[in-house]
């Protein structure tokens, strides 16, 4: 995985230097005088009413000093201005209490926060205050007689590397102590923009958006002036509202079960009818269970709601499922429940919906893949391996599992599905082996092999994982894959052959690849394809599957690669005005027809036909750090914040580019929401990653891949 090199880092420190402190509101007088001369290292004469000469020698001293500061400042703002818009993210630090002395290391609160305060004494500068959180890192210290004290930082970046940060002025505790610390402010990117940079009077904040702010207090006003006349600190000040809506947003979403949290609603229209959106969905609880397991518990992250959701959906696995007279499989998973009160019990019941009153009476094969990978990320997250291990929660791994690697008529290693049986629950012709259902198949699949326990039939069981993982993967990386190269061979081939030397294994006809696809496909880049069987290949592309192979591991890393390079050549296509398209293109015309059956609510750019789905953000997002392509996702997270919470948090979009809020869409849809925080989570913390995330397979014997331009 490539390192996450684009990250920029604020930070603010003092140094000592003899350059004046920047204008004051009042206007210079003697004390400040002194103060300026002071900085400059040189003595301070009492100042003399009778000696003319000497008044004139101060005020040509002070004209200069106030063209000197005026012309840094013009400077500073100018660069500043230049460096506005870069990625900027705080990391983590924690402050060594070693380099402080002893009267100071009390300090530090319960809740993450230290602030320090040093008495003022006579003869001593004026005292500096910082305050920290765990989201941002700000250095302190202060000078008394002459004396220096440092606290030294030491923080971890996203790819786990530690590095050290020391003040410049750790050696520097025997300078003169006249000399006064003089203010500015350090953006760490590939250039500085200013060599000489340190603060003093500096205070840091929390900052819902990006996670450390600016308190109002800031004395370098203008510096910051020059800052928000780009709209910088503005953005990220809406951006922290956006957030706090959310979260807030989020929590009345809950649903309650005898006092405790179990889910989150679909959705929360107040305009719209209920329908199921009042509903606990299982895929649609993931992003959200994943916010609630990413916040840090002093921000109030609640990862209960995930436990208690996954011990539920858990007991409901156990019902006896029926639709008519036909009994489904032990180990199905419920698409959705909800809490009913029986008023004649007094009590509260569960209801669940295991198919048969979706749309098309389709049992959820995704939602038994889902709950296996929110149960990895919970246990991931929180360290507590006593639910996985719990025998109920082996078994449920176990039942779900028999019904994916139970013996059967298939010749592939692919997972054979009916339409609607996953997020796109509607007539959309990804019946067979879509892509979406085999990367979450094959995620679930390692996800179960590090959890099950080698015990009774586990190890069996685990034997079991590792064939069909080495057979699905070379399945996928093979077939699956189209770039440039890869579709001139399929444009040749020919068809009717036989035996095991055969090419065109598949018997695909050349003449059935569509038009769109050799204009949509680009020198750089490719994709997996939405299906693969006999005589059939849909060339259509599939955000979810895409994403869901790179962090899986289902692709190597260069065909990661590829496909992000595909998303940036095919930006206006996929991403738009609003990300992000579920399935390009859109099926229009007789295909619309024949393939939705006439469908009202999958119309052409619209829905699960080519609609644009923001809730999917957190995805691509994760895709994008996981490739160290980071600024793909921020280009993406800046588009949604500019429409998602001025149009109500929308389920999806409609429209070719996304321009439009979906015809039948619902307002406040809580993956919507979730999926955006996730988003934001990841990106300000990327080591949040592994939460969703699993190395590649290194057992895994790779296919002899064409190469191409993208690789």
């Amino acid at each position: 995985m490539s390192s996450f090199t684009s990250l920029n880092f604020l930070e603010v420190t003092n140094e000592a230097g003899a350059a004046p402190r920047p204008p004051s509101s009042t206007p210079f007088s003697e004390d400040s005088e002194k103060e300026v001369e002071a900085s400059s290292g040189k003595e301070v004469e009492p100042v003399d009413s009778l000696n003319l000469i000497d008044l004139q020698q101060k005020e040509e001293r002070t004209t200069l000093i106030e063209e000197q500061l005026s012309e840094t400042l013009e400077k500073e703002s100018d660069q500043v201005s230049e460096k506005s818009s870069d990625f900027i993210v705080f990391r983590k630090c924690k402050f060594a209490e070693n380099s402080l002395p002893s009267q100071e290391k009390n300090i530090f609160k319960d809740d993450g926060v230290s602030e320090y305060v040093e008495k003022p004494s006579s003869g001593s500068l004026e005292t500096d205050n910082v305050k920290s959180t765990n989201n941002g890192k700000a250095s302190l210290e202060s000078r008394e007689g002459g004396t220096s004290y440092t606290r030294k930082e030491k923080c971890q970046d996203s790819v786990g590397n530690e590095e050290s940060y020391t003040s410049q002025e750790e050696n520097e505790s025997t300078e003169k102590p006249e000399e006064k610390l003089k203010k500015t402010v350090r953006v760490h990117s590939n250039e500085n923009i200013s060599d000489n940079t340190s603060v003093a009077h500096t205070s840091l904040k929390s900052c819902a958006s990006v996670g450390t702010g600016f308190e109002k207090n800031f004395e370098l006003n203008s510096i910051l002036s020059a800052i928000r006349s780009n709209g910088f600190l503005e953005g990220r000040a809406e951006n922290g509202a956006m957030v706090e809506e959310a979260w807030e947003t989020i929590q009345k979403s809950y649903v309650y079960y005898k006092g405790k949290p179990v889910g989150t609603l679909a959705a929360m229209d107040p305009t719209a009818e209920a329908l199921n959106y009042n509903q606990v969905f299982v895929r649609d609880f993931v992003p959200s269970g994943l916010a609630c397991l990413m916040r840090s518990a002093s921000a109030g992250g609640d990862p209960v709601i995930v436990k208690n959701f996954l011990l539920k959906t858990l007991h409901l696995q156990g019902w006896e499922k029926r639709i008519d007279n036909f009994t489904l499989g032990e180990g199905v998973m419920p698409a959705s429940f909800k809490v009913l009160y029986d008023s004649h019990r007094q009590k509260e019941t569960l209801a669940a919906d295991f198919g048969g009153s979706a749309i098309g009476r389709v049992a959820p094969v995704d939602s038994g893949f889902w709950w296996i990978i929110l149960l990895r990320s919970y246990t991931k997250c929180t360290q507590d391996y006593t639910l996985s291990e719990m025998p109920e929660v082996q078994r449920g791994m176990k039942l779900i599992l028999n019904l994916c690697l139970s013996d059967g008529f298939d010749t592939f290693p692919t997972l054979l599905c009916a339409a609607g049986c996953s997020m796109i629950d509607r007539r959309m012709g990804i019946y067979g082996y879509p892509i979406e259902i085999q990367a979450l198949f094959y995620f679930a699949l390692r996800c179960s092999r590090q959890m099950l326990k080698p015990e009774r039939d586990g190890k069996e069981l685990i034997e079991r994982i590792n064939n069909r993982i080495t057979a699905l993967s070379y399945h996928i990386q093979k077939y699956y894959w189209l770039d440039f190269t890869q579709l001139n061979n399929i444009y040749r081939y020919k068809t009717e052959e036989y035996s095991h030397t055969a090419v065109n294994k598949f018997n695909v006809i050349p003449e059935s690849i569509p038009d769109w696809v050799f204009d949509f496909m680009p020198l750089r880049g490719g994709y997996l394809i939405g299906n693969v069987s006999p005589a059939r290949m849909d060339f259509r592309w599939f955000l979810v599957g895409n994403c869901i192979a790179i962090l899986s591991s289902l692709v190597t890393p260069a065909q990661a690669t590829a496909i992000m390079d595909l998303i940036e050549e095919r930006w206006e296509d996929l991403i738009g005005e609003m990300p992000l398209k579920i399935v390009y293109p859109a099926l229009e015309g007789h295909d619309w027809r024949t393939v939705t059956g006439f469908d009202p609510k999958n119309t052409r750019w619209s829905y699960h036909n080519g609609g644009t789905w923001p809730a999917l953000i957190w995805l691509l997002t994760a895709a994008c750090i996981k490739t160290g392509r980071p600024q793909i996702a921020k280009r993406a997270i800046e588009l949604t914040e500019q429409r998602l919470s001025k149009n109500g948090w929308p389920e999806y979009y409609d429209g070719k580019s996304g321009r439009y809020v979906g015809k039948q869409t619902r307002k406040y849809q809580t993956w919507s929401i979730s999926g955006y925080l996730v988003a934001k989570l990841m990106i300000e913390n990327p080591a949040n990653l592994p939460i969703i995330s699993l190395e590649e397979e290194k057992r895994i014997s790779k296919p002899k891949l064409t190469r191409s331009i993208s690789f």
